[in-house]
C-alpha cells in the first residue's frame, strides 16, 4: 500500500462513544467515515473530525450493514473497520472477511465477544475459568446442576457487561426461563456464580506484545451494582501487590489463548472468596465503558483511544510506540442521580481530575502519586454520593448507552 495514499477508516457505532477516536484519525491524516443508528445519529459527534456520515435504523442488522458498507466500497478504498462499541466487533469483523480488510476476523472476534467461545478456549489452554455449561443440551446442563452447587448465573453469550444476567438459585428455576427464551437459549451459558472481588485489566497491545496493562478494582462488582443498584468504583492496585503481579501474568496468558494481536482490550478477573485464586471471566477487544478511560487517563496521561487509533493505523506495517506516561494512582466513583443536573461542586479536592457531564448521573475521577489517598477519597465520597446523589433503578435489558 503507497505511503502517500490517504488512509480511510471506516468506524461503527452502536452506541455514542469514540470521538476521541474519530479525531485521533482525522489528527493521523486518515478520512473517517462513521456509520451509526438512527436513534444517537443526533449526538454530539465530533464532525469536524467526520468526512462522512452515515446511520441505519440497527446496526444489530448484519445483513443490512453488509450492504451498505459494500455499496459504500464502490466508490470509497476502505483500509480500516473500526467497531467502536462492543455491539459492533463482530460486525466489524464479518465485514472484513467479506471485504478482504485487515484485522480481527469472525473466529478470533468470538474469542472477545462470545462468552462461551472466551470461556471454552480458555479453559482448553489451562486457565481457571468458572465451572460452566453451554445452554444447548439439555441432558448436558441437567448433569452441569448436579455436579456444580448452586447458586448459578445465565449469561447472555453476546451481551456487554452485567445486561442480561440472571441469577439462578435451583434447576428448578432454570427450566422455566429457558421455556421462556425458547430459540434464543441457545445464546446463553450457564456459570457457576463465584462469591468476590472483580478486577479489570485495561490493556495496549501491538503485534501480541502488552505494552501497556493497568489492573483496577472494582468497589462492588458490576454485576451487583446493576441488579442491586449501588454506587460504582474502581480503583488502581497497588503496584508492588501480589494481586498486581498476579493479575498482569494471568491477563498475558489470557490474550495468548485468545490469539489477540493488536488494539485494547479491556479483561475482567474475580478473586474468589472462597479459595483466593483468580478466574478469568470475559474480555472485550475495545476500550472499556463506564468512563474508565478517564480513570486511566488521569493516573497515566493515556488516552486509551487515541493510543488504539494509533494501533489500527500502523496496522502491523509500520512500528508503534506507547508514549512516555506516569504510574500515579486513580479512582472513579459513579452513581444514578436524583437530580437532572446533579451539582458536585461541594466536591473539591484538588485531586479531581474529571466530572461526568450526563442527564441523572453525578461522578468523578480523582488522581494522585499516592496510591493511599486515592482509596481515602473514594472510600469518602461513597456516603456522600449516597446521601447526595444516589438513586436507583430496575436493569434494563439493554443498555440504552
Amino acid at each position: 500500500m503507497p505511503d502517500e495514499r490517504q488512509l480511510t477508516v471506516l468506524c461503527l457505532a452502536s452506541y455514542y462513544k469514540g470521538n476521541d477516536f474519530l479525531c485521533a484519525c482525522r489528527d493521523l491524516g486518515c478520512k473517517v467515515l462513521l456509520l451509526t443508528q438512527d436513534r444517537v445519529k443526533d449526538s454530539p459527534w465530533r464532525h469536524d473530525c467526520i468526512d462522512e456520515f452515515f446511520s441505519l435504523p440497527d446496526l444489530s442488522d448484519r445483513q443490512a450493514v453488509v450492504n451498505t458498507v459494500a455499496w459504500l466500497a464502490r466508490s470509497r478504498e476502505i483500509d480500516r473497520i473500526v467497531p467502536l462499541d462492543d455491539y459492533d466487533v463482530e460486525t466489524a469483523a464479518s465485514l472484513r472477511e467479506h471485504l478482504r480488510i485487515p484485522g480481527m476476523g469472525d473466529t478470533t472476534a468470538r474469542y472477545f465477544r462470545d462468552k462461551l467461545a472466551m470461556r471454552v478456549q480458555a479453559r482448553d489452554r489451562y486457565i481457571l475459568v468458572p465451572p460452566f455449561a453451554a445452554v444447548i443440551n439439555h441432558a448436558r446442563l441437567a448433569e452441569f446442576m448436579a455436579a456444580v452447587p448452586p447458586p448459578w448465573v445465565l449469561k447472555p453469550r453476546s451481551e456487554a457487561s452485567a445486561t442480561g444476567i440472571r441469577r439462578v438459585q435451583n434447576a428448578d428455576d432454570l427450566w422455566p426461563v429457558l421455556d421462556e427464551l425458547g430459540d434464543r437459549q441457545s445464546y446463553f451459558v450457564l456459570e457457576k456464580y463465584i462469591p468476590g472481588d472483580v478486577y479489570h485489566v485495561d490493556a495496549v497491545i501491538y503485534e501480541r506484545e502488552i505494552l501497556f496493562a493497568e489492573a483496577h478494582k472494582y468497589g462492588s462488582p458490576p454485576l451487583n451494582v446493576a441488579h442491586e443498584g449501588g454506587i460504582f468504583t474502581s480503583t488502581t492496585l497497588d503496584r508492588n501487590s501480589p494481586d498486581m503481579q498476579a493479575l498482569k501474568a494471568l491477563h498475558s496468558e489470557v490474550l495468548g489463548a485468545l490469539n489477540f494481536v493488536r488494539g485494547v482490550t479491556h479483561t475482567e478477573f474475580i478473586k474468589s472468596r472462597d479459595d483466593g485464586r483468580f478466574y478469568f471471566l470475559e474480555t472485550a477487544a475495545r476500550v472499556g465503558g463506564a468512563n474508565l478511560m478517564e480513570l486511566i487517563k488521569a493516573s497515566t496521561g493515556l488516552n486509551l483511544w487515541v493510543e488504539w487509533a494509533k494501533i489500527e493505523i500502523a496496522g502491523g506495517e509500520k512500528p508503534y510506540e506507547l508514549p512516555p506516561h506516569r504510574l500515579d494512582y486513580g479512582g472513579i466513583i459513579i452513581s444514578l442521580a436524583r437530580q437532572e443536573h446533579p451539582d458536585t461542586s461541594s466536591y473539591d479536592n484538588p485531586e479531581i481530575a474529571w466530572r461526568l457531564n450526563q442527564l441523572h448521573h453525578a461522578g468523578l475521577v480523582v488522581a494522585s502519586p499516592s496510591h493511599e489517598r486515592v482509596q481515602e477519597l473514594i472510600a469518602s465520597y461513597v456516603p456522600r454520593f449516597q446521601a447526595d446523589f444516589h438513586t436507583s433503578l430496575p436493569p434494563r435489558e439493554k443498555p440504552s448507552s
